[in-house]
């Protein structure tokens, strides 16, 4: 292997749930909608959230425009208080780096995080990061695989994708010719229907990467 890609949310950094139910109910409130009614239609612009200004994707939600500046504001928060290596994260990518493979990172996010990025512990850990909100495109397009694959300037039998699965992530690296790898911690059960049979490679740490490549 020459590069490894991996994913943001669960695999490098951990999604803390109770933060994502807290700005769910801010914007249900800022909608003037309660939880229940709001959250299918949240559902329904989850591409519009992560693909376009978060302003525009606000605003079709609802949001009035004396509440989107806060909003907004709530977003860059989230993203502030979790963009933070999870345990073990960085040795995994020091290791890999000494053996001399290329990095990349695909992440589904909203604006917030490439803003708040240069100001986290990321910052420069990779050779090409690509971002759903900045580039238009979300795993599982094949176009942001290949995108992060021109970047890094490997072909794609030459890269491992590491994931926890989810947006279909491992299934459209594969369909690129990406060796996909779920991750799944150790002692954590896999939340994603289309991966309770995975016959795939399989990692219970991040730096077990390191021995795959």
């Amino acid at each position: 292997m020459r590069a490894v890609i991996f994913d943001l949310w669960d695999t490098l950094v951990e999604w803390p749930p109770v933060e994502g139910e807290r700005i769910v109910a801010l914007l249900a409130g800022l909608s003037s909608l309660p939880v229940d009614a709001f959250e299918p239609t949240l559902r329904a612009s989850y591409r519009a959230l992560n693909t376009t200004p978060l302003t525009d994707a606000l605003r079709s939600l609802g949001i009035a425009e004396a509440h989107l500046s806060a909003a907004v504001s709530a977003h860059h928060e989230l993203a502030r208080r979790t963009l933070r290596l999870r345990p073990g994260a960085r040795e995994a990518i020091d290791a890999l780096r000494r053996r001399g493979l290329a990095l990349g990172m695909i992440s589904v996010c909203s604006e917030d995080v490439p803003a708040l990025w240069p100001e986290t512990d990321l910052a420069g850990l990779f050779d090409v990061e690509t971002f759903s909100a900045t580039c238009g495109l979300m795993k599982p397009d094949p176009e942001i695989y290949l995108l992060t694959l021109d970047g890094l300037g490997v072909a794609p039998g030459d890269c491992l994708f590491v994931g926890d699965g989810a947006n279909d992530e491992l299934a459209g690296a594969a369909r690129v010719g990406i060796e996909p790898v779920l991750y799944l911690p150790a002692g954590t059960n896999c939340r994603w229907p289309n991966l309770q049979d995975w016959r795939g490679l399989q990692v219970s740490s991040l730096h077990e990467v390191v021995a795959l490549c």
